[in-house]
């Protein structure tokens, strides 16, 4: 079997898996079963990212049906490296997640890690496949176990959370779909390269651009972009520890691949940003998203809460070196989602292990914790110096290129505004930095200890990736300027 053959297995094996996994009994065969198709994917994905950087595309037609007729998946430079943030990041938080599944979903652990893994097949089969409308599919697979898992959190708030994430979802997909049936009606095919060699003769078509901005703001609220973010923070507050580490190092990065895939593939980047104001739109939505995430970050009591409100912020990040539509703009947004996917995942699991040991994430339970728990802590404090983007972490380098961009585009007053924002989450950093080393212990909280070593080594892992990723910059600028050549082509809009 070549590499051809064997690519299509890193969405084939977590979705065959699920119905499996689900029927396993007890704690540890489900998480074998599951931590085990995790793994294999990443390891699909490697030699998948390998091959893509040496040879150039990779193509698979299933039942040997040619495109456009049948289904095919099409991997170049961009999806690999998404796919290779997804895989690695669903190893780790598996690796780490299962004494916290133990403790917050005690029952029927078998549906739980099937669920996860049909999430994971979903974001993958977003990832890989070259057909738009087995995007909206594979769109609607993860969606619907990601609100089942939600919906698993042990407070009463989780299933609100689940349902208002549902309903916005819902209405994403909604949006996704009509796009797609105007471009199915305009073209004949579903094909992503088909549609790129048609769409040139359809011209100035009032039909064509309201199936543009039906995909891109279906795509936005997916992507919890300012002000479609609702769903986000109660999603990532109330859901089990596992999940919110998972979705917030994934979901939102592929649903930036995605649009990202529209606007530049599917349609020109001369057409998108021609057809439709994108570049001031996102310009806007992006600092609105940078200012209003950091600022409800710092007024939040709970440290999930503030993490899902610093996400809002980040993705502004992202958005805003695509509103520069240059090479060196959508560079920085890739590198930013590869590095964000590693600074949240740190993140979220710290948060998962203070709530393992102490039963709660408010920010008042962090007082003098650094003291009991000084692993777990450290750890917390350094990804929050990558979040920042402090020198030499890999925040840094995102930003960094942010800057790059921002003032090769010549708009250099967003230098200020990424570096104001930057300082704000400094602010709420330094807040539980504060809370956690130079505030006493109450007397009457209880007694906690640190964490265990299963805890803490996938953590330092993703902690360290921070340090090494801003450090050695080969693979992750590399990988972000290959994934923005692929999408983009040398030179942008200029």
């Amino acid at each position: 079997m070549n590499l051809t053959e064997l690519m299509p297995f890193s969405v084939l094996i977590p979705l065959i898996a699920a119905p499996m996994v689900a029927l396993l009994p007890g704690r540890i065969a489900p998480w074998l079963a599951a931590s085990a198709s995790a793994w294999l994917a990443f390891l699909i994905a490697i030699a998948t990212w390998i091959h893509v950087s040496q040879t150039g595309v990779l193509r698979y037609a299933f039942g040997n049906w040619p495109p456009p007729i049948g289904i095919e998946y099409r991997v170049d430079a961009a999806n690999a490296f998404v796919a290779l943030l997804i895989t690695v990041m669903a190893a780790i938080i598996l690796l780490w997640g299962r004494v916290t599944v133990d403790r917050e979903v005690p029952e029927r652990q078998g549906a739980f890690y099937a669920l996860f893994l049909l999430a994971l097949a979903g974001l993958m089969g977003i990832t890989l496949t070259g057909d738009i409308f087995n995007v909206f599919v594979f769109l609607e697979i993860s969606s619907l176990a990601t609100y089942a898992l939600i919906a698993h959190g042990g407070d009463r708030r989780a299933l609100l959370a689940a349902f208002r994430y549902l309903i916005m979802g819902t209405v994403g997909a909604t949006f996704l779909l009509i796009g797609i049936g105007f471009l199915y009606i305009l073209t004949g095919t579903l094909n992503m390269v088909d549609l790129a060699e048609r769409l040139p003769a359809i011209g100035e078509s009032r039909a064509l651009q309201v199936g543009l901005a039906f995909i891109v703001v279906g795509l936005a609220l997916k992507l919890a972009l300012f002000p479609l973010h609702l769903w986000l923070p109660n999603a990532y507050t109330y859901a089990p520890s596992v999940v919110s580490a998972f979705i917030a190092a994934t979901a939102t990065k592929v649903a930036l691949y995605v649009m990202l895939r529209f606007i530049f593939t599917v349609f020109a980047p001369e057409y998108s940003f021609s057809a439709l104001p994108l570049a001031l739109a996102l310009t806007l939505l992006a600092i609105g998203a940078m200012f209003a995430g950091s600022w409800l970050a710092l007024l939040q009591n709970n440290l999930k809460r503030l993490l899902a409100y610093s996400s809002v912020a980040q993705v502004g990040y992202m958005v805003l070196g695509v509103s520069f539509g240059t090479v060196l703009g959508l560079s920085a947004s890739f590198l930013h989602l590869f590095n964000h996917g590693l600074m949240k995942a740190a993140l979220f699991v710290a948060a998962g292990i203070i709530f393992h040991q102490t039963g709660s994430v408010r920010l008042e339970s962090l007082r003098g914790l650094g003291r009991v728990m000084p692993w777990t802590l450290t750890g917390l404090a350094l990804a929050g110096l990558s979040l920042i983007g402090i020198p030499p972490t890999a925040g840094f380098v995102s930003k960094w290129y942010l800057i790059s961009a921002a003032i090769d585009a010549e708009q250099t007053w967003l230098v200020v505004l990424i570096l104001l924002s930057s300082l704000m989450a400094l602010a709420y950093i330094a807040r539980l930095v504060e809370l956690a080393w130079m505030q006493p212990r109450p007397s009457d909280a209880p007694a906690v200890s640190e964490a265990s070593v299963g805890l803490l080594i996938p953590l330092w892992i993703l902690v360290l990736a921070n340090f090494y990723f801003g450090i050695d910059t080969r693979f992750s600028v590399g990988g972000a300027n290959a994934a923005a050549q692929a999408l983009l082509g040398v030179g942008g809009l200029n």
